[in-house]
């Protein structure tokens, strides 16, 4: 996991081949004219970014999660999102079996480490990072952008 400001993005540049682009996307999305539930394509099912604009849920209501094939990028516009964080191979508590065509499985187990991400700040979770968004006290407003970048730069740009 990697907790930091949107200014300081170029450091991790080289962590992933994607990341330039997702970066620059953010630096130069404007903000006010995405929409709530939209989907943009960057790269196809490479990278891509959702626009996400909810209710927290409060840490007891915020499952952990995993994801195999997608690294998140999870960018605070509104609103400071709280993240629970575990080790993935620490998970063993699972709601269900892996969702294949989600890229999704969550998981009962409690998070050892909580972090606040507010407006300009993105938190990466690798695969390897479990994690719970929306985990601040219930009922606050949080709009955010959730850039998925394929784990495998090779995959299908479909």
């Amino acid at each position: 996991m990697i907790l930091d400001r949107l200014e300081n993005a170029d450091r991790y540049h080289a962590l992933h081949p994607l990341f330039p682009r997702a970066f620059k996307w953010l630096a130069e999305a404007n903000s006010q004219d995405l929409q709530p539930g939209s989907r943009i394509e960057l790269d196809g099912k490479r990278l891509f970014v959702i626009v996400d604009h909810r209710t927290t849920r409060g840490p007891e209501d915020s499952p952990l999660e995993i994801h195999h094939d997608y690294i998140d990028i999870q960018f605070a516009l509104q609103g400071t999102d709280e993240m629970g964080w575990l080790p993935a191979n620490q998970c063993s508590l699972p709601q269900a079996e892996f969702d294949t065509d989600r890229d999704i499985q969550f998981f009962d187990d409690q998070a050892s480490l909580y972090v606040s991400v507010p407006p300009g700040t993105y938190a990466i979770f690798f695969p390897e990072d479990a994690h719970a968004p929306l985990a601040a006290p219930a009922g606050q407003e949080v709009r955010k952008l959730i850039v998925k970048v394929a784990v495998d730069v090779h995959a299908s740009q479909a």
